[in-house]
């Protein structure tokens, strides 16, 4: 799949499995940072995706501006879906997203991306209370009581490790969330049609590192 002339095809994605589909993000995590991506010719991709669309996975990630899943996974025009919220948290409305993403349109793989220095992660930390965001970090405080740091006598925004601990326990918690909240996806994970991942972004380096 380094041509850049080729869309995810619906045949195509019928014979994919969940393990293609994440090693081919992992790939192109890699030609990311060798920056040898794929220079693709949009025009055409959007001449191809007038009228069906087949991504091969949905990633779930935060808003923030400086994780791009298109760019970082070297993914083109119709391969992936990508939801966005702050904090990359479960509620009824991505849950709804990703049903459609992988029992309609099927697509293989659920990917739940958080990134190190997170802000809405921070927020929660810091006990923000802040209009309709009030109830979103409610999501995250429960990853940061989870959160498994007894060494660290620091557990402020100012300990940017801690911080970290807290985003990949707040993804971890995200994938539970997709199991426990979505009777339709836990089906498609059960029979192994689809999986469900986390990921962390690491802004320091532009690496994806699965967890």
């Amino acid at each position: 799949m380094d041509n850049n002339k080729v869309v995810m095809s619906e045949d195509f994605l019928k014979n994919l499995t969940p393990a293609q589909a994440l090693q081919m993000l992992k790939d192109g995590n890699k030609r990311f940072l060798s920056k040898d991506t794929i220079e693709r010719d949009h025009d055409w991709h959007i001449r191809e995706t007038i009228d069906s669309q087949h991504p091969f996975a949905i990633v779930l990630g935060c808003i923030d501006s400086r994780v791009m899943p298109s760019i970082v996974f070297d993914q083109g025009i119709g391969d992936l879906f990508i939801a966005r919220i702050a904090g990359n948290i479960i509620n009824q409305d991505i849950l709804g997203s990703m049903e459609y993403a992988c029992a309609v349109v099927g697509s293989k793989l659920i990917v739940v991306l958080g990134h190190t220095s997170c802000g809405a992660v921070k927020g929660a930390i810091d006990d923000v209370k802040l209009g309709n965001l009030t109830a979103s970090l409610k999501h995250i405080k429960l990853a940061m009581e989870k959160t498994d740091a007894l060494e660290m006598a620091d557990k402020s925004t100012k300990n940017l490790d801690f911080v970290n601990k807290v985003a990949v326990k707040n993804v971890e918690l995200a994938i539970e969330d997709i199991k426990s909240q979505s009777p339709v996806l836990l089906d498609l994970y059960e029979k192994n049609q689809i999986d469900i991942v986390g990921a962390m972004y690491n802004h320091a380096t532009g690496e994806a590192t699965f967890l």
